[in-house]
């Protein structure tokens, strides 16, 4: 029996990829208008009350969960879970706001043995599966860059904590950022600028930096919050350019040439399903969890965002 915490839109999104992997599935919710809503578009009834309330139970200990609560419950409702006994756990990104959360995590889990992965789901995205294919062919990255955009003039009145605004990197944009450094190579050294600040964002609005990977690749990043912009990344190979721009796509710019040519996709099921989440799912349960970010991974990772936005 799998768990599904979490009973908002991000939920359904998996709930689909469950029933089309015939998996047997129970869902957790808080409350009754998402359970509602859940049951509507999902045809799954909701267990209403919290994760708390339903381990006053003691269910039998599941196989696997998945968490998609709000980005200001990851981390509690985790660590709940990790000290009910669960072994296996796949948390929506960000997984914690704060490094000491990741941290937490991460020492929850090695003590009590649990394999916990975050849910970048643009790993699984076919044209980063493609990407990679490509590039190994070629011989390895030789550098790489994107950039974080975030429309500020729309996340700003979105309806989300404070304290989920005020850490918006940490929440959304780091999802390009692994994707980054998934494709092109773990930073090894960094160097970050900032600049401006938003209302909803006081750190920081303008963002660049450059550093160089473990593979050598060198690398470079920027973002505006107060201007135009969007999410993008583009890795380069001796041969080639590979441009993810939006990323569900992949063009390819070949060396001596200049048109952007795109590249076949094998993409139904980024078509079918939330892009990346059914291969992302697959790969968790069965264990396959190579190309999963492991919460040991992610606290790595962790410091360089923070230095990255100037938390």
């Amino acid at each position: 029996m799998i768990w599904l915490v979490g009973a908002g839109a991000m939920s359904v999104a998996y709930a689909k990829v469950l029933d089309a992997q015939k998996c047997e599935y129970r869902v957790i919710g808080r409350g009754e208008a998402s359970a509602v809503i859940f049951k509507e578009k999902t045809g799954a009834e909701v267990y209403v009350g919290g994760v708390d309330l339903f381990l006053q139970s003691k269910p039998e200990q599941p196989s696997s969960v998945i968490v998609s609560v709000n980005a200001d419950h990851l981390f509690n409702t985790s660590m709940t879970l990790l000290n009910y006994g669960v072994k296996s756990l796949l948390i929506e990104k960000p997984g914690g706001l704060e490094l000491s959360e990741i941290n937490q995590l991460h020492c929850k889990a090695e003590s009590f043995g649990a394999e916990v992965f975050i849910a970048y789901n643009r790993r699984f995205y076919s044209s980063v599966i493609k990407a990679n294919e490509l590039i190994e062919k070629d011989g390895g990255v030789t550098s790489f860059n994107f950039e974080l955009t975030e429309w500020s003039h729309i996340i700003g009145g979105l309806e989300q904590p404070k304290a989920v605004l005020s850490k918006w990197f940490i929440a959304n944009s780091t999802h390009v950022a692994d994707m980054a450094f998934f494709l092109g190579g773990k930073p090894e050294e960094i160097c970050c600028f900032t600049a401006g600040k938003l209302d909803w964002h006081k750190n920081s609005a303008i963002f660049s930096g450059a550093g160089i990977a473990t593979n050598g690749a060198l690398f470079n990043y920027a973002a505006n919050w107060e201007s135009a912009g969007r999410w993008s990344v583009e890795i380069l190979t001796k041969e080639n350019r590979y441009i993810f721009r939006p990323i569900e796509s992949l063009l390819v710019q070949k060396r001596g040439t200049i048109p952007h040519v795109s590249v076949e996709l094998d993409d139904q099921l980024d078509i079918d399903f939330k892009p990346g989440l059914y291969k992302q799912v697959e790969c968790f349960l069965s264990g396959k969890t190579q190309g999963l970010c492991s919460i040991s991974e992610h606290l790595s990772r962790f410091p360089i965002y923070e230095k990255m936005a100037n938390y």
